[in-house]
Order: C-alpha cells, then structure tokens, then sequence
C-alpha cells in the first residue's frame, strides 16, 4: 500500500469482524509516526489487507468517523484527522486489539528496566522463578502532557531478552509481545480496584498523597498457558473512565432473567 499502512489482524470469529477491524486500525491510528502518511488505503484495499467485506470495512470506518479519528471525503478518499488523539472510553468485546487501542497513542517515557526479584504479590504467577525483568514507563496525555497513568510491568526473563526498551515508547507492552516479538497472546485478565496513591504513584502522577487511583493489574497469557507478563498500571482518578459494554442476543432468553 503507497498510503498508510495498517498493521495486520488475526480474526477471531467469535467476535463482531467490524469491531476488531475498526480496534487494529484504530491502534495504528494513534501510533502512527510523525511523517506517516495521512491518506488511508481504500475500502476495497483495506478490506483486503483485513480479509473481510467492503461492507464489513465500511461499518468499521464509520465507527472511527464517529469517533473523530478520520474523516471521509467523496471522490478524495479517507483521512486521518492530524489532531486525531484517544477520546472517550472505547467497548471492551473481549478482544486484544482493544487492549491495544486502548492503550495506544500517549506520549510514554520508559523511567527504567532491569532485573528484580519476583514480587510476593506476584509469586503465583510465575512459579518457580526467582526474578523477572522489570519496566517502569510513565504515560502522559498528549495535550496538556500531564501524566495520566504510570506502568511496572514484569516481564519472564528468556521473553525480555528478546524485548527492546525503546520500543515500549512507541507501542504498548501487548503490541510488543505480539506483534514485534511474535508471542501467540491466548488471553488477557484485568482486574481493577479503588487504591489510594502511595508516595511513588503521587509523585509521578503529580496528584496528593493518599488520593484516589484506580490501580489495574493486566495478567498476559501465551498459547501455552503460562504468564509472559503482568502489568501493574496506577491511573489517576480524575484523568481515567472504565467501561465494560456487555452486548448479547436476547433471543431465547429466560423471561424470568
């Protein structure tokens, strides 16, 4: 493709297509490069590069529309708008690329990596390991560049020899995992609880100490079962919205339900 390029998708069938179409293309919008192209490929080239329908393209072009991401002109062609930055909080379906879109297009700075002992709260998650590799990185909104959330991911030694630090300023941890390094993700868990800002989190995230965050704990899962990565994400209160979209086919439900 001569116009932006977006990345490729794995479907899971289980999933609407023009949902998970619209997420990829929504994370290569947010991390796009500073010269990157401005121009989106056609329909009919994009649906070819996602392997699904025109229509099922158009359906996911219209929700990035709607979102402010692109803009679309006849006979000109598809844009991406150049103040295009992640907006209100987005459908979770159960799908990794959300996670990624999600995740992508702040402003991040990797504070530091390196080799730590395995925290006891994250024993049952790697058994059998005495360290992991660890990565601190601090996210900042990309309009005001105050800092919205700050990450501490551990990483399995033999899958952190093969990660470069400097790519997690770029792209999200998952995308890296999957895309650069090419590590099969089965699943993703998060859980996420009301915590009050200990020292560290106040200070990097510029709030008062003993205030409200959301802490996220996101556990990352190969093929195989075991545990690539746990993520353990502090978001400050005022700067941070969770929703969850439950969409289901009420036909042949219980009444009494």
């Amino acid at each position: 493709m001569t116009a932006f390029a977006p990345d490729s998708l794995i479907l899971n069938r289980k999933l609407p297509l023009w949902y998970q179409v619209s997420q990829s293309l929504r994370a290569s919008i947010l991390g796009r490069r500073p010269h990157d192209p401005l121009r989106l490929p056609t329909e009919e080239q994009l649906a070819t590069h996602y392997g699904v329908s025109v229509l099922t393209m158009r359906q996911a072009l219209k929700e990035l529309e709607e979102e402010g991401l692109i803009s679309r002109h006849r006979r000109r062609g598809t844009f991406i708008e150049p103040g295009a930055r992640r907006g209100a909080p987005r459908r979770l379906l159960g799908s990794v690329d959300t996670i990624v879109a999600q995740q992508s297009g702040e402003p991040t700075t990797v504070l530091g990596h390196g080799p730590a002992p395995v925290p006891g709260e994250l024993a049952e998650y790697f058994p059998g390991l005495d360290q992991v590799v660890t990565y601190r990185r601090l996210r900042y909104d990309s309009e005001s560049g105050e800092p919205v959330n700050w990450a501490e991911n551990a990483v399995r030694p033999e899958v952190a020899a093969g990660l470069d630090a400097a790519d997690l300023e770029r792209w999200p941890m998952t995308k890296v995992l999957r895309d650069l390094m090419g590590i099969r993700i089965s699943r993703i868990t998060d859980t996420v609880e009301a915590r009050l800002a200990d020292p560290a989190t106040a200070e990097l995230l510029r709030v008062p100490l003993l205030s409200p965050i959301l802490h996220c704990t996101g556990v990352t899962y190969d093929e195989g079962g075991r545990v690539v990565d746990v993520a353990r994400i502090r978001y400050r209160g005022d700067r941070f919205a969770f929703s969850v979209t439950v969409d289901t086919d009420l036909t042949g439900m219980d009444p009494a339900r």
